[in-house]
């Protein structure tokens, strides 16, 4: 699971396992999590987060998106 970013108690990460998927980041903070997709940026699902910490995240992953890309296409490859 490659740590991309810390913001705040924010991790955002991928897994090496999500290779065959679209661009995206895992987001986590204690229990909960989310997953945005990065073209373009919306949610895919979230678990224990709530609507205003959602729209934060999602204005986060807007704000880093060329770094979360930059990190996928190493990581990857591709």
């Amino acid at each position: 699971m490659p740590t991309i970013l810390w913001i705040g108690p924010y991790r955002f990460f991928f897994y090496a396992s999500d290779r065959g998927e679209p661009l995206h980041v895992h987001v986590e903070r204690e229990t909960m999590t989310a997953k945005f997709w990065l073209e373009p940026v919306r949610l895919h699902y979230s678990k224990g987060f709530g609507r205003m910490e959602l729209g934060k995240l999602k204005s986060l992953v807007e704000e880093n998106r060329d770094t979360f890309k930059e990190a996928w296409h190493a990581y990857f490859g591709d």
